[in-house]
């Protein structure tokens, strides 16, 4: 295929016979799913099932992340010409990449959501499927934590964040952007010991055994310097890899409900998922994406291209 296919293709979402390869639809028109690929329910055969949950429910400062799923796949229309730069092979040839649609849920029926979320991920992962989800505010890695270790015990984490969310919270009904990572551990459900957070700069007094790997470390000590450490951390468990769009800064994000200056940079948290190739991969999630206050499309590029690099690092250790 060639950029002269756009001319017979289009809503290749729906209309692309063969799961795998690159689309070469016109990248402003055609039915829109995450890099072109098809939707579908039947998860038969499928790597990896990227999916939405279009949820939040109040966020520190600017609501409006219930429309980043859209916003990101909107933003992925620029990415499936060509395999992602720099990895040296093609995860959308090797892969069998669905994308899953959204998750359904009652907007008037906030508590039934946690219980949702943790059944729409575990129906993926009983299927053989890895997800990658499309967020939302950051209370839904939750529930998809909760999913995850019920099949694959408790989790080895990497998480990318402003904020380290281990602020107290032992209120099991309180549905809480900032908290899930203290409930998680809490519950069990994630390892402290074999879990790090990169690119915090807020203040927390008891990050629970989790190792911080803080913005001006990164700044400081390196990009390699980081990875060395994550490694160390996580050794050769599987991992789970929650990205939360204001690690980055607001220079490169602005459109995230809770802005903190001094982030990452984007070039820095392309190179630190790529060095992280190789991991044992479970799934992935990247949140908080509010475009309503990014009219540039700029934080919804970033997560679309977060995104592409979690399913290119789940395809790298299956190559053959």
């Amino acid at each position: 295929m060639a950029l002269e296919d756009a001319k017979n293709q289009v809503d290749q979402a729906f209309t692309r016979s063969d799961p795998r390869g690159l689309s070469y639809e016109n990248a402003f028109g055609g039915a829109v799913s995450f890099l072109r690929r098809r939707y579908t329910k039947d998860l038969a055969g499928v790597d990896i099932a990227v999916t939405g949950i279009p949820f939040d429910q109040a966020v520190t400062h600017r609501p409006g992340t219930r429309f980043g799923p859209r916003a990101i796949r909107e933003a992925s229309t620029l990415q499936p010409y060509d395999q992602p730069y720099g990895w040296g092979y093609d995860p959308l040839g090797l892969l069998n990449v669905v994308d899953y649609g959204d998750m359904a849920f009652d907007y008037a029926n906030t508590r039934e959501v946690p219980a949702r979320i943790e059944a729409h991920i575990g129906g993926i992962m009983d299927s053989g499927a890895a997800p990658v989800t499309l967020g939302g505010d950051h209370f839904i890695t939750l529930p998809i934590l909760r999913a995850v270790a019920v099949r694959r015990g408790p989790v080895a984490l990497i998480q990318f964040d402003a904020h380290s969310d281990t602020w107290v919270d032992d209120d099991p009904d309180r549905i809480d952007h900032g908290t899930f990572l203290y409930k998680a551990i809490k519950e069990g459900v994630v390892d402290p010991a074999a879990s790090v957070s990169v690119g915090i700069r807020t203040d927390n007094p008891d990050t629970l055994g989790v190792t911080i790997l803080d913005a001006p470390s990164l700044h400081r000590d390196g990009v390699d310097a980081t990875l060395t450490r994550i490694r160390q951390v996580i050794g050769d468990r599987p991992v789970y890899i929650t990205f939360d769009i204001d690690a980055l800064d607001p220079a490169f994000a602005p459109g995230t409900g809770t802005p903190v200056w001094g982030g990452l940079a984007s070039w820095q948290a392309a190179a630190l998922l790529r060095g992280l190739a190789g991991v044992d991969l479970i799934g992935g999630d990247v949140v908080e994406v509010s475009p309503p206050y990014d009219t540039t499309g700029a934080t919804a590029i970033s997560g679309a291209h977060v995104a592409t690099e979690l399913i290119a690092l789940y395809g790298w250790t299956r190559r053959g």
